[in-house]
């Protein structure tokens, strides 16, 4: 008699434990938003508007295109707006498919990151007066990435994700390199090395996922 699926011989703890962490995989892969999407908006928000930075409020004051000074000041966060909107959709969509302890996790670590934002904000502002244009512009710009470094560490500790972790560490250090350096040229490194740092994680992170 030909056997059929049921007469089939079961499949060995080895060969079981496999099949399963090949499903698993598969199963986050589904479930995973696109790398892409939510590291390339906020690295080319970094790049394009971390440069309109540097050419209007160079080193030493220089400044490498004549542009009205509210334009970079405008461009960066109207771009990290953006990002965060693209990102905040990709990411609901991915949420919207699963539910538990994941989901509670993520929108907590969305709410850390828009009080952060906003409690650092609050404080800078009570400083910008009393400083000069370059190092004024250096504390929120060296504040900011800083918080993004140490948020990114914290999401990749919270979801043992080795390469958010490493991308936190990543910026941390290029940011301190930045604020060290000074004003102007802070600027240059964030946006070549932080922008560029997020274009290449997202783009790992894909190559990864297939």
């Amino acid at each position: 008699m030909t056997p059929i699926d049921d007469d089939a011989p079961p499949l060995d703890p080895a060969e079981s434990l496999a099949l399963i962490e090949r499903e698993r995989a598969k199963l986050g892969r589904d479930l995973a938003p696109d790398p892409r999407v939510m590291f390339w908006p906020w690295g080319i928000a970094w790049l394009v508007g971390f440069t309109f930075l540097f050419l209007r409020f160079g080193p030493d004051g220089r400044v490498y295109v004549d542009m009205p000074a509210w334009l970079p000041l405008a461009v960066l966060p109207l771009l990290m707006i953006a990002a965060g909107i693209l990102t905040g959709i990709a990411g609901g969509r991915a949420g919207s498919r699963i539910s538990g302890p994941s989901t509670r996790q993520g929108v907590m670590y969305g709410v850390s990151w828009s009080v952060a934002f906003t409690g650092f904000s609050i404080l800078f502002a009570q400083f910008s007066d009393i400083l000069s244009e370059d190092r004024a512009g250096l504390l929120w710009a060296g504040g900011m990435v800083a918080l993004t470094g140490v948020l990114h560490m914290a999401g990749g500790a919270v979801w043992n994700d080795r390469d958010l972790f490493v991308l936190g560490a990543w910026t941390s250090l290029i940011n301190i390199v930045g604020i060290l350096i000074g004003p102007g040229w802070h600027s240059l490194i964030v946006a070549v090395a932080g922008g560029g740092g997020m274009i290449a994680a997202g783009l790992i992170g894909w190559l990864k996922l297939r």
